[in-house]
């Protein structure tokens, strides 16, 4: 049984909240006057400057700026593959939700059946997760972002990236429950994992 698993990150600055495969990129909308019906009379002009927030969240490899491709090979049953990974809101503007989704590309028993196939977990600490041997440890905070079938689309509830600047030191975990016996043997399924942010909705002033 294998399962592999990928994320991409790209950067967008446009003037609205846009998706894009991998982690998403967006920009501040700058929000526009409204227009009434009526008499009217100017006043000299007023020098106005305004600047678009950049909403831009970005995941790696813990502690490193490369990229994650991130393969579990063969798991069998009892088995747990953990990926150490940063999620970081590296805009200056707060994100209102942000959501993870994983998608099947190659699809299999492994991932559509959500009790006895692969599950997955995302707890997010504020300092680096440690290895020693097979078991991983976090001297920090730990919020437990998700836990259930490996296939999700779920809002991330405390993301410490929620926060302009903020980072989420995220292990993500899957593993292979012991219940689902040889119908699952040699399932394979490759998944893709994706980080949305949608920024917060902006004051008039």
């Amino acid at each position: 049984m294998s399962a592999t698993m990928s994320s991409t990150a790209r950067r967008s600055t446009v003037a609205k909240v846009v998706g894009t495969i991998g982690v998403v990129g967006a920009a501040a909308a700058v929000a526009g006057l409204g227009t009434f019906g009526g008499f009217t009379a100017s006043t000299s002009p007023v020098d106005t400057a305004v600047d678009a927030g950049t909403l831009s969240i970005d995941v790696s490899q813990a502690g490193s700026s490369a990229p994650i491709p991130a393969t579990a090979g063969r798991i069998m049953p009892g088995q747990t593959y953990s990926f150490p990974m940063d999620l970081r809101n590296g805009g200056d503007v707060d994100l209102s939700r942000l959501v993870i989704t994983s998608q099947a590309s190659a699809s299999s028993k492994l991932d559509s059946d959500a009790e006895h196939g692969l599950q997955l977990s995302v707890r997010s600490c504020d300092v680096d997760w440690v290895r020693s041997g097979d078991a991983w440890s976090c001297a920090g905070d730990v919020v437990d972002l998700y836990a259930g079938p490996v296939l999700v689309d779920q809002a991330l509830t405390g993301a410490r990236s929620l926060t302009a600047g903020g980072v989420d030191h995220l292990l993500t975990s899957v593993s292979l429950p012991t219940t689902g016996g040889n119908a699952l043997q040699g399932e394979t399924s490759t998944l893709s994992v994706v980080f949305t942010g949608t920024q917060r909705g902006g004051t008039d002033r």
